[in-house]
């Protein structure tokens, strides 16, 4: 039966528009041959060559997440290498790939709604259906092609799409999920951040934030920069790391994809992050070290349980993460800081929990921090465990409203703008070896004959200080001569916090 020629034009015009949508299906490369070989067979040789530079694995555990540099490879791959070799022993269902915008802004995080990504290596499946229950779990997540198809001037994103070729050559049929964030909003940080953390918790994925570091400084400069990015980092504070960059005490292209990734990762149960390989555009052969850009390999991952036959540190490293409160146990401890300090406001009776945690009967340290609107409105801690935690946080709650000698009193109309932190201390432990300091977790406590002085974790973050720096810091704290802990009878503790609010619990 012919069709009426009535309809012909309906039909072709059908097919127009149907057309761009079918082909949209499938996101075609936009770097290859600028940040990569157009040629499939020189860019597998490149991956490969990369990939076995980089040697052994480092870390010991499955990694949950990872940072990779998405700049050339001539100057990045090798530091990009690094961070895909740490997961090429594993499997993985899906391994979500996040980036920022370079072409436009947008205020919300884009999942690509096609079905490929394309490099000249062949086409990679995306996981749609983990794609749209993310995208249905916040409206600030969307199925869009906005930062993944090229902009009105025809520019196209990139910073997804340079981490596949090294995917495509550890894992062929690997599927992902590539996400854009257009935005700098922590809100939109923080909903992907929470649902990936879920994710992470119950299934078998991986987190790649791609980002380049500090943008065309001098050599010196960038590395100065990048430092204090990288000490910043190893805190594993997503909140404080976030502030770091919208403060502008350094930089980071993927500063949200890289904020994304701490938060879904800490929800997830991981406690530290670990800097493989720092580089810039200057270390390559003949580079220009006048305008460089800084390039970082990290991992999260979940460590493996030591065994019995440990060096002392590792038995510190031990005895400290037996020391580290659950998500049920900071729940707690979060209610217990918000009703006291509620309670104590409003001139009332404070709260007498039930079912106190084992672990918060022990004598810790502890600060409960308020902050009104983010401006902080009162800090008052213990650094030394003196008393079970539960009682030392209950007592803190009271003197952070109403008795740090900075602010005046918190007024009950002022409550509802109020959020609550706790600092949970782990116990100081002595060190013979200054080399188990790490900057940026660590605090110090050096003691000599009766002199003592003590510098918190964020201390040494905020100043920008390295280990000496810090050690000499803490000296003067205790009125010593800042040579003095290299003395003999000089005594080193150190101590780590666990920080958290409603914010970082996600609840």
């Amino acid at each position: 039966m012919l069709f009426n020629r009535k309809i012909y034009p309906y039909i072709i015009i059908t097919i127009l528009l149907i057309l761009p949508v079918l082909q949209a299906q499938t996101r075609e490369p936009v770097a290859a041959g600028r940040f990569y070989s157009g040629s499939a067979s020189k860019l597998r040789r490149a991956c490969q060559h990369y990939l076995q530079k980089a040697g052994q694995a480092k870390l010991d555990g499955k990694p949950l997440g990872i940072i990779a540099p998405h700049a050339g490879y001539v100057y990045s791959g090798r530091i990009a290498a690094i961070s895909f070799n740490e997961v090429r022993n594993y499997d993985y269902s899906t391994v979500v790939i996040i980036a920022p915008s370079h072409t436009h802004s947008f205020s919300f995080a884009s999942i690509y709604k096609g079905e490929f990504y394309k490099t000249p290596l062949g086409k990679v499946k995306i996981d749609r259906d983990r794609a749209r229950e993310i995208a249905n779990k916040s409206d600030r997540i969307k199925l869009s092609s906005n930062g993944h198809e090229s902009n009105s001037f025809g520019r196209g994103e990139h910073a997804v799409e340079v981490e596949i070729p090294f995917l495509q050559t550890i894992k062929p049929d690997q599927k992902i999920i590539p996400i854009v964030i257009g935005t700098l909003d922590y809100n939109v940080i923080k909903d992907l951040g929470n649902i990936l953390g879920d994710m992470l918790k119950n299934d078998n994925i991986l987190i790649v934030a791609s980002s380049d570091l500090s943008h065309y400084h001098s050599y010196q400069e960038a590395e100065k920069i990048d430092q204090k990015l990288i000490t910043a980092l190893e805190k594993f504070d997503p909140k404080h790391f976030y502030k770091g960059i919208r403060d502008r005490k350094y930089e980071a292209c993927g500063a949200a994809p890289i904020t994304t990734m701490l938060l879904a990762t800490k929800k997830a149960g991981a406690e530290k992050i670990d800097v493989l390989e720092y580089a810039n555009s200057g270390d390559i052969q003949d580079g220009d070290k006048s305008r460089v850009v800084g390039y970082l390999s990290a991992a999260v991952t979940i460590e493996k349980q030591v065994n019995s036959n440990k060096t002392q540190e590792d038995k510190n490293m031990n005895n400290e993460a037996r020391s580290q409160l659950n998500h049920e146990e900071k729940v707690f401890l979060l209610d217990l800081a918000e009703k006291t300090m509620r309670a104590a406001v409003k001139n009332e009776s404070k709260p007498d929990p039930e079912n106190i945690p084992e672990i918060t009967r022990q004598d810790r340290g502890a600060f409960v921090t308020l902050e009104k609107n983010g401006n902080l409105r009162g800090c008052i801690g213990y650094v030394q465990p003196i008393k079970p935690l539960w009682k030392a946080v209950k007592e803190m709650a009271v003197s952070a409203s109403l008795k740090d000698p900075r602010f005046p009193p918190v007024e009950e109309d002022e409550l509802p703008d109020i959020t609550v932190e706790v600092s949970v201390l782990t116990v100081p432990h002595e060190i013979d070896d200054i080399e188990e300091i790490k900057v940026g977790k660590h605090g110090i406590i050096i003691k000599k004959g009766f002199q003592q002085g003590l510098l918190l974790p964020q201390v040494a973050t905020d100043q920008g200080w390295d280990r000496k720096t810090f050690l000499q810091h803490t000296c003067r704290k205790a009125g010593l001569p800042t040579t003095a802990w290299q003395d003999q009878d000089t005594e080193i503790k150190i101590f780590s916090a666990q920080v958290f609010s409603r914010e970082e619990l996600g609840d």
